[in-house]
């Protein structure tokens, strides 16, 4: 008679774990190389106006930023829109100042392209865009771009003006 040999079950091998720690370094450094950190931490809200023509910043390098909404803190600082420049919050008389320091830090052949942003929140008046615009004025700063999200179509532009 012929002899019937059992199978023998084969076990799996372990998986190697020699090259995880080079898989988490190459994950650890794709992060660190792929994230941006905030460089502003903003102490006002931000609720950007829509606009179906936009351009991008060239040189963000050369691009001061004014934000202005209604402080985050409001018990601190009330309700009323308020404007910050850098880290801090300040007044409209403030700005001049601060855009002389901000275009003294930049390389002088390259003044002539300085540009100042002004992220407001939707909400804000006209009256405080403009009593910036006219301190940007005074202090030769002529370049203004005014920052906004892009808007689907012209009809939804409007809707969302209106529902605010």
């Amino acid at each position: 008679m012929s002899h019937i040999k059992k199978k023998k079950t084969k076990e799996t091998p372990a998986v190697s774990t020699a090259s995880l720690p080079d898989i988490v370094f190459m994950l650890l450094f794709f992060f660190m190389v792929a994230t941006t950190m905030r460089e502003v931490t903003l102490k006002v809200s931000q609720d950007k106006p829509q606009a179906t023509q936009i351009t991008k910043v060239e040189r963000k390098d050369l691009t001061a930023y004014i934000y202005v909404g209604k402080p985050l803190n409001e018990v601190l600082y009330g309700s009323e829109p308020r404007i910050q420049l850098d880290q801090q919050l300040a007044t409209v008389d403030e700005i001049q100042e601060w855009v002389v320091s901000t275009r003294s830090e930049i390389n002088e052949k390259e003044r002539t392209k300085f540009t100042v942003s002004i992220k407001a929140d939707g909400m804000v008046k006209m009256g405080l865009i403009q009593d910036i615009k006219e301190q940007l004025q005074e202090a030769q700063a002529y370049i203004v771009n005014y920052s906004t999200i892009r808007a689907t179509s012209d009809e939804n532009m409007f809707e969302g003006n209106l529902q605010r």
